[in-house]
Parts: structure tokens; sequence; C-alpha cells
């Protein structure tokens, strides 16, 4: 961002998890904001998703390309209105690629981004440590923020304790993992109500993660 008092630069938290901070400008973030809202509308909109245990999350979630829920995908949204879900844009297929590229400083591999999971979090909201299990390809997980920051959790591929690294993520942050973290456990313990840019008009948390499903 510009104007920082103490630059972030890039950071690599774990072999194969890489932190690159305000990847995004502010044209583009707000851009990124308008395809997010568009997409949350109904039908196959922003929805809150249901655990099996009964319980349901705090982050509300709209999908792009295949819709998830606990713990698979489908084309329809199952658990919700039943609505075809929202086609995946090329576009974000080619930002996907950009973003491992930037990373890694390697091309991404020959398989398509074609999964878009759109969380959005409120003053409260928080997700428990968990991997991104649900896919077939191995393919790193491109993770983009926009709006407050939050504590982001990065942990390990053994299990849901220690260690673990917080990263701060904020509007614009860019996060890739994959390789030998591509199955770490990763949570959002709390977000910071406030912080995001006031240009951007957005009140909570937007995280948009790009997968491979390889389906």
């Amino acid at each position: 961002m510009d104007g920082e008092l103490f630059p972030r630069p890039p950071v690599e938290i774990a072999p194969g998890a890489v932190h690159l901070p305000g990847w995004l400008d502010e044209a583009a973030q707000r851009r990124l904001l308008e395809d997010c809202r568009r997409w949350a509308r109904p039908p196959a909109g922003l929805h809150t998703v249901r655990m099996p245990s009964g319980g349901q999350m705090s982050v509300r979630s709209v999908g792009l390309g295949w819709h998830w829920f606990p713990y698979g995908y489908a084309r329809t949204v199952v658990d919700g209105d039943g609505s075809p879900v929202k086609p995946f844009p090329p576009w974000l297929d080619a930002l996907a690629r950009d973003a491992v590229a930037a990373a890694y400083g390697r091309e991404a591999g020959p398989e398509a981004y074609d999964i878009a999971l759109v969380n959005f979090y409120d003053d409260a909201a928080k997700m428990g440590l968990h991997r991104d299990s649900d896919e077939k390809s191995d393919a790193p997980v491109v993770s983009l923020s926009l709006g407050d920051s939050c504590v982001f959790r990065f942990g390990n591929v053994h299990g849901r304790g220690r260690p673990w690294t917080d990263v701060e993520l904020r509007s614009g942050d860019l996060f890739v993992f994959g390789g030998p973290s591509r199955m770490a456990y990763h949570g959002v313990t709390r977000t910071l109500p406030g912080t995001a840019p006031a240009a951007l008009g957005l009140k909570g948390r937007l995280n948009i993660t790009l997968r491979v499903s390889g389906l």
C-alpha cells in the first residue's frame, strides 16, 4: 500500500506458502469488489453454510464454477436454493496464474483454475483451522483479501496444533499456498473491524479463494 510507514515485503511463511502484501492496487480492488457484489445476488447467491453437525459457519459464501458444500462440490447449490452455480469467468484463471507467477517466480501448471469461493466476514466472523482437501488437484491455492484486515493463522500439514504462524492480511493482499504447504491447516482467528480502506466502501472482509478442482 502506498504511504506505508514500514514497508511490508513479500514473505515465505512456510515452504510453498507466500504472502505478497498489497498485490492488488486500489483500482483492482474496486473492480473485484463490484464483481463480488454481483456474484452475491440471487439466484445461487451469498448463503450461510450449515455443517453436518447442525452448526453453521459464521461466514457467508458464494461459489463460482463449482459449489462447495461440506464436504464436496456440486454444479448446483445443493444446500441452498438449488440453482445452477454461476460460471467461473476465464479472467479469474488468468488472475490466479498471475498470482502464482508473482508468488513463485514461475508459471502455474497446465490445469485451469475453475473454482472461486467467496467468503464474507462480518465483525464477528471467523474460520476454524481446516484444510482445502475436497479438490482432486494439488495446484496451489490463491487467496485474495478485500476490506477489513484479519488475523490469518497458517499451520502445518499434520494437524490443528502448533506450529503455526499468524499473519495480518489487509485489503489487496495475496496469499498463495501450494507444494509442501498445499494441505496445511489454516483459518481466520478474528477480523479487525474498521480497518478497510475508506475509498473501497466495504464494511467487513471478503476473501476470494481460487482453486483447481481436478474434477
